[in-house]
């Protein structure tokens, strides 16, 4: 893959490009990215897009509900089949399925709204370093690449499109047990379209990035050990206001309970100035295999 930063991010904005090839019905790129299985992100994000396409403007996506099925294959499209449940006074609401090779991958309920005003408040945002001076998730990686799974390797060293930038300097890959929080800054790495369906899509599939992981922090555990066996179960987001995906975004984490094979996850996304724009919520799957012999 290329590492021009432009190139990255106009792959993205491809990914997130559907083909209508029937009323309601779209197929979705394919990645260039080496993931072994669909990026949950990528089913979720191209899942509202298909949504978006049968709204009209000036209503926009506030919410978004997802169960993960199966694991999709990289190297095959998409099919997304939209049913448009309601279309009312102010709110419309629709339900999409991801299909391949004939079976359902992930079902998604969506809600949008008509832009309107009303009382407001929101959490501050914690106090944490400036993106500028923190090292970028992928240098860190790089450096503790002798912790990883070799398997692994691929797919957490690949150029991105989007930089993640922690916020704390303790490495995730070792076994030290951790506090079950983080936070991270993220933004793409090149200009986008000044498109806010793109962008709520983008952040959509960004969204589930960095968040399975904080369940297993207080286990001295990461995603990238092979005694992890870990899934997205379902995933839901709910955006307040406008997005900007090209400008810094901090993403606070949090992990309130593991057990039972899950972990569940929150997030909270503020812009530079302090504001809420987006919130997150995830189970998953946490399964530990004892080490080989």
């Amino acid at each position: 893959m290329t590492n021009d930063p432009a190139t990255l991010v106009s792959q993205l904005v491809e990914l997130m490009n559907l083909e209508a090839i029937e009323v309601d019905l779209f197929r979705g790129p394919v990645t260039s990215e080496p993931w072994v299985r669909v990026f949950g992100g990528q089913v979720v994000g191209q899942a509202l897009i298909a949504a978006c396409r049968t709204v009209e403007l000036p209503r926009l996506p506030h919410s978004l509900h997802a169960y993960f099925m199966r694991p999709g294959d990289p190297h095959q499209p998409i099919v997304y089949q939209v049913n448009r449940d309601r279309d009312g006074g102010s709110f419309s609401s629709r339900r999409v399925v991801a299909i391949q090779n004939g079976k359902p991958i992930l079902n998604l309920a969506a809600s949008f709204q008509v832009p309107e005003q009303g009382l407001e408040h929101h959490f501050a945002m914690p106090d944490v370093p400036p993106p500028e001076g923190l090292e970028d998730d992928r240098v860190i990686v790089e450096r503790h690449k002798h912790l990883l799974s070799a398997r692994r390797l691929p797919t957490v060293l690949r150029e991105r499109p989007i930089a993640f930038r922690p916020t704390d300097p303790i490495a995730r890959f070792g076994d030290e047990k951790l506090p079950p929080h983080r936070s991270y800054w993220f933004r793409a790495v090149a200009p986008l379209p000044d498109d806010q369906v793109l962008h709520r899509g983008l952040l959509a599939y960004a969204s589930d990035m960095m968040l399975l992981g904080t369940a297993m922090r207080p286990h001295g555990l990461n995603w990238m050990s092979d005694m992890v066996q870990e899934a997205s179960l379902d995933h839901a987001v709910w955006i307040h206001e406008d997005v900007t995906l090209d400008d810094w975004l901090l993403y606070v984490l949090d992990s309130p309970w593991s057990g039972q094979a899950r972990g569940f996850n929150r997030g909270l996304i503020y812009t530079r100035a302090g504001r809420l724009v987006a919130s997150v919520a995830q189970e998953g799957l946490i399964r530990v295999r004892p080490p080989k012999s």
